[in-house]
């Protein structure tokens, strides 16, 4: 419990400090908008108050009924300021810039601004190597508790949880209706108005001990009230509560639990009391795809799945918000509702099962206006993965015969789960259906599995496809959905995103450096635009789309990123997706191992030598007069003559160029006062600029 502020018969002092306590009381709070809010509450509750001048680090608690913020030491004043102000120069303050002659209107403004008698003393301060009329005073601090209000109300209508909600007849909106408001500054009690209602010093507890409100004459105080009345503040506290007795109940059962971590942060957000308790399904039940069950459990009513010999067990985890001295019952009442719910999904199984996977009727699902039906959208998907087979034939596993027909029909069949009963029931299962019913139905193994990872990777952590036909079908399905909606102008801006096309983007790029695909953004997908017959557009928007995700995807310093995206070979951007990460990748590592500062400025120094209307020509060698331009010559012919292995060891060849470079700065004059020694040497440095503008252009790079 926080420690309590100090007192001395009773009476509290006047400390620069105190507890302050906020507690917003609210009707049951949705998880998901409170826990996608949650890590910038703090954050604008700080920014708010910082503009009072008031400096605040409050803890932030929350239950389903209420959100708190809690600070052991919160300042009682503001500091004092010093608040300045700068005025016209002197030279045009003053008739003539004469001080003894009087204001001119412009100086007459400045004090008139301020609220100043022109007998006011003068003062001057200098300001950009002017000497201007100055005026400063000291703001002397005030009751932070006289602030307090107006922060907090501030900080309630900069919440964003998506959608809010009006009650009653009020105009102002929040997540769910409030009930009180309690803010606490020591033990003074702060009155404000919001949601049409007065604050109040006080709370409820647990429903389960009483629906009655109870008094709170101090942050202890209401610490204490909530734990005897059954309520855990503390987020963490509850979170450990779930795991021991989740442990305790693995331990007892003989099987074991799978935590998502999602569900479990949702549970933490829906509890003030949390209790975990075990309960168990029908056997005949697991008949049914394991995904099923899971997501009727995760979803439908938030239950932890078990295992045993690691296989899905017939048992679940429930976590009651009951303070009830006995949970059989509960348990017994989920264990019905569960049953209802499974016998469900065996209905909708067996009736795909015996309706059969059928993808004609793919072309009565609209996939986007103007775009055409879902059947549409295959037959693109279908022209796509039949060009990257052929561009990616080498890396197809153990040379498998008839690929072009096992991705077709992949392709075919990949949708049609969507028509399914058990899909329009758990949309999250697309692909993972289709994956069972193609095994039911006999289609090839490769096939199902290319259905059920069409959509991987789903996220930054997520999975990718385990071969390279799933690979394709992946690739296809993604890029088809950037091509399409780029066709119709739908094209992401800021946060909005409704098509996915940014995760589509990711994946693609995951997907070609995961396989070591070589994949052009130029060439390639022009082509592959071309070849599925997509409305006119301007390619150079998809490209530039790719490359925004690239630098966002790729977690390095930003200038390393632009330095590659800079690369050319031949005068032409280099555009290969395995190439830019790969450049991207090995120049971080070596940088890491080296000294960066050094080398950057060594070679940056070759960049910046060079003028942009530099015309190439070829390198004299006869012009080479001393051993320092000869030996850096030498090592360049050298560079170009290897054959590298890796990107790596290019990129070592080249930065070992320092030695002889650095000897080439410290002796050598480029600007030589014979025309055609200079331009030698310019051709040298250029050479060696080129080489380097094969991985990136170093000018970009600031370490």
């Amino acid at each position: 419990m926080p420690q309590s502020y100090l007192k001395i018969k009773g009476i509290s002092l006047n400390p620069l400090h105190l507890p302050l306590l906020v507690e917003i009381l609210t009707e049951e709070l949705p998880a998901i908008p409170l826990l996608k809010e949650l890590p910038h509450m703090v954050e604008k509750w700080q920014r708010i108050a910082q503009k009072s001048g008031i400096t605040s680090k409050p803890l932030l608690y929350y239950t389903p009924r209420r959100i708190v913020l809690y600070e052991e030491q919160f300042p009682t004043r503001t500091q004092d300021r010093l608040i300045e102000s700068f005025g016209a120069p002197i030279s045009i303050a003053f008739i003539d810039g004469d001080k003894t002659k009087g204001l001119t209107k412009a100086g007459e403004s400045f004090y008139k601004k301020l609220g100043l008698s022109p007998d006011t003393p003068l003062q001057t301060a200098q300001k950009d190597n002017k000497e201007v009329l100055y005026y400063s005073t000291m703001q002397a601090g005030v009751p932070t508790s006289t602030l307090i209000g107006d922060i907090l109300k501030e900080w309630l209508v900069a919440l964003n949880f998506g959608k809010s909600m009006l009650w009653g007849d009020l105009h102002e909106s929040f997540i769910r209706p409030v009930r009180n408001i309690l803010v606490l500054l020591g033990e003074e009690s702060i009155h404000l108005s919001a949601f049409g209602l007065h604050s109040m010093p006080q709370t409820y507890v647990h429903r389960d001990v009483s629906f009655e409100p109870y008094a709170v004459s101090s942050p202890n105080a209401y610490f204490e009230i909530l734990k005897n009345g059954k309520v855990l503040l503390c987020q963490d506290e509850r979170r450990a509560k779930i795991l021991q007795e989740i442990a305790h109940i693995e331990s007892t059962q003989g099987i074991q639990v799978e935590v998502d971590k999602d569900l479990l942060d949702e549970i933490v957000a829906i509890t003030e009391y949390p209790r975990a308790a075990y309960g168990s399904f029908d056997e005949a039940f697991l008949r049914l795809p394991s995904e099923v069950i899971i997501t009727s459990m995760k979803d439908n009513q938030r239950y932890f799945a078990t295992y045993k010999n690691n296989a899905l067990h017939n048992g679940f985890i429930m976590v009651s918000n009951s303070t009830a001295p006995e949970l059989k019952l509960i348990v017994q009442g989920n264990q019905k509702v569960l049953k209802a719910r499974l016998a469900d999904a065996v209905f909708f199984y067996e009736n795909d099962l015996k309706t059969g996977f059928e993808p004609k009727r793919l072309s009565q699902i609209v996939f986007v206006e103007s775009l055409g039906s879902m059947l549409d959208k295959t037959k693109r998907e279908n022209v796509l993965a039949l060009m990257l087979l052929k561009a990616y034939s080498a890396h197809i596993e153990d040379n498998i015969t008839h690929a072009g027909e096992i991705l077709s029909s992949a392709i075919k069949y990949a949708k049609a789960d969507l028509l399914t009963e058990m899909v329009y029931e758990f949309p999250e299962l697309q692909g993972i259906m289709g994956f069972y019913y193609a095994k039911s139905f006999g289609m090839p193994p490769l096939v199902a599995q290319a259905i059920k990872e069409q959509y991987l990777p789903t996220g930054e952590d997520s999975a990718l496809p385990s071969n390279m036909i799933s690979a394709i079908v992946a690739l296809s399905i993604k890029l088809d959905n950037i091509f399409s909606l780029f066709s119709i102008d739908k094209i992401p801006t800021g946060s909005k995103d409704p098509f996915a096309l940014r995760r589509a983007a990711n994946g693609v790029i995951k997907i070609i450096w995961h396989f070591g695909l070589d994949f052009d953004l130029h060439k390639d997908l022009a082509a592959l635009y071309q070849a599925g017959g997509y409305k006119p557009s301007d390619l150079g928007k998809i490209e530039s789309f790719f490359l925004e995700r690239l630098e966002g995807m790729l977690k390095l310093n930003p200038s390393i990123i632009r330095c590659v995206l800079n690369a050319r070979v031949n005068n032409h951007k280099v555009r290969n997706l395995k190439t830019l990460l790969a450049n991207a990748n090995a120049l971080h590592t070596f940088f890491e191992k080296s000294d960066k500062q050094a080398l950057v400025a060594l070679f940056k120094r070759v960049a910046n030598i060079l003028s942009d209307d530099i015309m190439p020509t070829h390198i004299d060698e006869h012009l080479l007069r001393l051993k320092e331009e000869i030996a850096l010559y030498k090592a360049l012919k050298h560079l170009k003559s290897q054959h590298f292995a890796s990107i790596e060891e290019h990129i070592s060849a080249l930065f070992a160029l320092k030695e002889p470079l650095e000897a080439f700065f410290e002796s050598v004059l480029v600007n030589d006062t014979n025309p055609a020694i200079k331009t030698n040497r310019q051709m040298l440095i250029f050479s060696i600029y080129n080489e380097f503008l094969r991985i990136g252009d170093i000018k970009d790079i600031t370490l």
